[in-house]
């Protein structure tokens, strides 16, 4: 198959969705300076995250050593990146499964909601997926009378509250145990009426919720951590088995990844599974990696899925400089050490990618010539 990706010979088409603020950033921060329950809960949660991340890594004596094989990997990667796609789309499709390339947000969007209708389903479970918060895939969905479960703890805060995330790792990191409360008694059906506060407590409720449809549900739409390029694997990790369920049980599963996640060999993914779960939650290992190449004949899913999302990507390709923003492995822990993201939050960047890096990446992906994202890298 023909792509239209890799280093463009002509000017690339930036990216759409909800990468675009609908605000300069000066102006969101400084409404959202003026919320003091919102820096409370980010600088407990962050500062939370940090001193967990410094205790974990810590213990590495060669971190340094493996943050360096990541990066020059990741530069390895976009140097081959043409390459390393059709290589990926050869061995995936070898398995009996299907790839699909989307040059956009809008394409992603009606190739996943034409799969769905295909199956004559009209709900979905979801793994947390930050490429499809990108180009806004619920909210099309809705639009064409498919329902969408998050099946992640925080996402579901965030879905049940008729909220947007605002961290890359922790999407509902601006609300407190008391807030998320009151989410799951007003929108949770069902839920206990004198449900407390405590965590356990709310975990349980949130399991009770989700255990039907992850019974029930025939089609699941994901993301991915990593591909590899040499056997055609994907990777998600993630720390609730939400994700196992979502990608064992369905009988369709439909993956949404943009196309920098790839690795070159499946022993590279040794680096990054030492260096993101440190990264991210402070944690030595991922409690749930999960990995499948293409379908198992008896086992799993058996339509499986891939949609490669450009969406800006190759714009950000041809910069010069910028391109080494696609090296990120979404680990979020730039947000963590960030006094403005820790003061402001995530909402007034206005962008899925906030913080550090979203101020980076946006802009990026979308170019800068609307008012609303050319401040973001002045955050």
């Amino acid at each position: 198959m023909t792509t239209h990706l890799g280093m463009p010979t002509v000017r690339p088409t930036y990216g759409s969705g909800n990468l675009n603020a609908h605000e300069p950033f000066p102006v969101a921060a400084s409404r959202e300076l003026g919320n003091e329950q919102l820096r409370a809960n980010l600088g407990h949660a962050t500062h939370t995250i940090r001193d967990k991340r410094l205790k974990v890594v810590s213990e590495l004596p060669d971190w340094e050593e493996l943050r360096d094989a990541g990066s020059a990997l990741k530069n390895s990667v976009m140097a081959r990146l043409p390459e390393l796609l059709q290589q990926f789309e050869q061995n995936f499709t070898a398995q009996g499964a299907t790839v699909h390339w989307a040059r956009d947000a809008a394409e992603a969007n009606e190739i996943v909601a034409r799969l769905v209708r295909e199956t004559n389903e009209t709900d979905v479970v979801k793994v947390k997926s930050m490429a499809t918060e990108e180009i806004g895939l619920n909210k099309y969905l809705e639009e064409q009378g498919i329902s969408a479960l998050e099946t992640d703890l925080a996402e579901l805060i965030v879905q049940l509250g008729h909220d947007k995330p605002s961290h890359i790792l922790v999407p509902a990191i601006h609300r407190n145990r008391s807030e998320i409360r009151d989410i799951f008694l007003k929108e949770m059906p069902g839920v206990d009426p004198l449900l407390t506060n405590d965590p356990r407590h709310l975990a349980m409720a949130a399991r009770a919720h989700l255990r039907r449809r992850f019974l029930s549900a025939k089609v699941a739409i994901s993301g991915a951590n990593f591909a590899i390029a040499d056997s055609g694997t994907l990777a998600v990790v993630e720390s609730e088995g939400n994700g196992r369920m979502c990608l064992t049980l369905p009988e369709t599963l439909i993956t949404v990844m943009g196309i920098e996640k790839l690795l070159p060999t499946f022993s590279d993914l040794e680096v990054f599974m030492q260096l993101l779960p440190r990264s991210s939650t402070g944690e030595r290992m991922n409690p749930y990696t999960s990995l499948w190449t293409g379908v198992t004949p008896g086992d799993g899913p058996q339509n499986v899925h891939m949609v490669l999302l450009d969406n800006g990507r190759t714009a950000a390709l041809s910069d010069q400089y910028g391109r080494t923003a696609l090296n990120c492995i979404r680990c979020s822990a730039c947000m963590n050490v960030c006094p403005v993201y820790e003061r402001t939050g995530g909402h007034a960047y206005g962008s899925t990618y906030p913080g550090p890096i979203g101020a980076i990446l946006s802009p990026l992906m979308t170019g800068i010539t609307s008012e609303e994202n050319n401040s973001l890298p002045y955050a």
